[in-house]
């Protein structure tokens, strides 16, 4: 199984956690040794932090690997991946660390795993600086199966910044292989949808105040859609600690999905919350992509490992886009084309397509 070590530069490009999480699933997968060095070098606190740390080791957890160099603000780490086993497996970040970038290293793995899998993710649901449980569980979950596999996503528990204690259950099966996907006609938007909360000590009029700006921003810009943003108080025993926010998703007639979305702070202003998560959902319907700046990068890893070419178009190419294309092509050999969309409607607009020749991956296990 261990062939040389694939040595990765973690300080390159998007430079952060991401390029941790692509690697490592990539190396449990195809069986590859690695080395990462430089991890997270450019950031104001270097090398591993709790989340990243506990994704490594559920990784190794999940495949019997061995890990060295896994500690807090190691630089450096080497990894030797064995057997992808399915079962339970727990991470726990024991901070607000995400439990949807767990998922992210987690997921593409269990999938070739031996039997069905139930990952017990613990730590942050609504966090700063990654998806929010929501998007994963509205937007991320119905696009990312129709590389053909389920995912059933179970929140018990939602946790927020700082103290975290949140935890969700995802439980999936293994496929023999992925389905290329095509993502390339938008269609034209017929629903808007969301849900503005809070929870904790936080007055269900913040709830109502985020729902009811962000319903206004959008229909200065969208006058003749229905925006139903439905403001929610979570309730007690489903949440630990104190938060706020929202999450907005439109929903077009060929079945794609864009969302935007904001955490409440500290002394920021309801309506100034809302306003973001609106804004923010405007400019994804303005580009002419059909996925939105988010799912662009989550997508790159299971596009490179489908059986076939799969094409979607996007807004701009972000940089933990371009970060996971790179570290797919140097790990997985796929192959990734992207260029500027050649169709009418995009001409004025910034819309690109991302092309994909799959590796095939098979699973050895089925």
């Amino acid at each position: 199984m261990a062939g040389p070590r694939v040595e990765v530069d973690g300080g390159i490009m998007e430079g952060g956690g991401q390029i941790l999480r692509v690697s490592t699933a990539l190396s449990c997968l195809l069986g590859l040794p690695l080395r990462v060095q430089k991890i997270r070098a450019g950031r104001s606190t270097p090398g591993l932090r709790p989340q990243h740390l506990s994704g490594l080791e559920m990784v190794r957890d999940l495949c019997d690997g061995q890990l060295e160099g896994a500690e807090i603000g190691s630089t450096e780490i080497m990894f030797t991946p064995e057997k992808i086993k399915g079962g339970t497996h727990t991470a726990d970040t024991k901070t607000a660390g995400s439990v949807c970038l767990l998922m992210q290293v987690s997921m593409p793995c269990v999938l070739f795993a031996a039997s069905p899998s139930e990952l017990r993710l613990k730590g942050g649901t609504n966090a700063e600086m990654a998806p929010q449980i929501d998007y994963t569980a509205m937007v991320f979950k119905p696009i990312v199966e129709k590389f053909g596999f389920t995912f059933n996503c179970d929140i018990k528990m939602r946790g927020y910044y700082p103290k975290g204690g949140g935890e969700v259950i995802v439980r999936m099966s293994p496929v023999k292989q992925l389905n290329p996907i095509n993502l390339t006609d938008r269609g034209s938007v017929t629903k808007i949808y969301g849900r503005a909360f809070v929870a904790g000590v936080l007055p269900f009029k913040v709830a109502k105040d985020m729902a009811a700006a962000a319903v206004r921003c959008i229909r200065k810009e969208i006058r003749d859609l229905y925006v139903n943003i439905q403001p929610v108080q979570e309730p007690k025993d489903q949440a630990f600690g104190n938060g706020s926010g929202i999450i907005i998703i439109a929903e077009t007639s060929t079945g794609c999905l864009f969302a935007g979305s904001s955490l409440g702070k500290r002394g920021v202003n309801a309506d100034k919350v809302g306003i973001e998560a609106a804004e923010v959902l405007l400019a994804n319907l303005r580009h002419g992509g059909a996925v939105d700046e988010y799912l662009q990068d989550q997508l790159i890893i299971f596009m490179a490992l489908a059986s076939g070419i799969s094409r979607i178009k996007t807004g701009p190419v972000t940089l933990h886009t371009q970060t996971a294309i790179h570290f797919a092509e140097q790990l997985a050999k796929a192959k990734f084309t992207v260029k500027k969309s050649e169709d009418e409607e995009d001409a004025s607009k910034d819309t690109y397509i991302i092309e994909c020749q799959g590796i095939g991956m098979t699973n050895p296990n089925l």
